[in-house]
């Protein structure tokens, strides 16, 4: 389980962009703690809260420490929710307009939310969002657990990785080496002449 976190981890830091997550109305600082150390080891850039139990401001089981490692807000209501220009939210929910995780295109910037310990995501916070997914489960997974299988399916589908081979077992190629496109040239602005001004 370590190596597979370290080498998710390793991934990250090859891919463009970013991404948070985040849950609406957790109230248990185990499943916060644990869903933050996950954050932490995924390369996460922030994570947040809306509307947690009152008095949630302390974290159990994060053995990395991520509070003090990663950018933590708080927000009381999905009206407070603010984020960096060009970051979609992404919704985790079993709902009926959701994309199916292994069929969805993950933005390059996104946070992604997830749903209470025992409830859905709010109809406010679903109207927000501007993608839904759905892990194809049979029932509800635990947050933490929801957390962690969405950001090693975005590190799974935006990282540099070797190719699945066909039949059982590792990859039988290196994962492709990135190449540098071209320099963009632009040309330089050419400053129209007054042609009235004679000198």
């Amino acid at each position: 389980m370590g190596l597979a976190f370290l080498a998710a981890a390793m991934q990250a830091e090859n891919m463009r962009g970013y991404f948070a997550i985040g849950v609406e109305g957790i109230s248990k600082e185990t499943n916060l703690g644990n869903l933050f150390r996950a954050a932490n080891a995924f390369g996460a850039s922030f994570v947040f809260t809306i509307g947690a139990a009152n008095g949630l401001n302390k974290v159990k089981s994060d053995t990395s420490d991520a509070q003090r490692n990663l950018p933590f807000y708080h927000y009381g209501r999905t009206s407070e929710l603010t984020l960096p220009k060009g970051c979609a939210l992404v919704g985790v929910e079993i709902i009926e307009q959701a994309v199916g995780l292994p069929s969805f295109g993950h933005p390059r910037c996104a946070a992604y939310v997830l749903g209470p310990e025992r409830g859905n995501l709010s109809p406010d916070l679903v109207e927000r969002c501007d993608y839904l997914v759905r892990i194809p489960s049979r029932f509800c997974l635990n947050v933490v657990i929801a957390g962690t299988v969405v950001m090693y399916d975005r590190i799974a589908s935006l990282g540099r990785l070797a190719p699945r081979p066909l039949g059982p077992g590792g990859p039988n190629e290196a994962p492709p080496k990135h190449v540098f496109g071209l320099p963009k040239r632009r040309r330089k602005a050419t400053i129209p002449v007054d042609q009235t001004n004679d000198g």
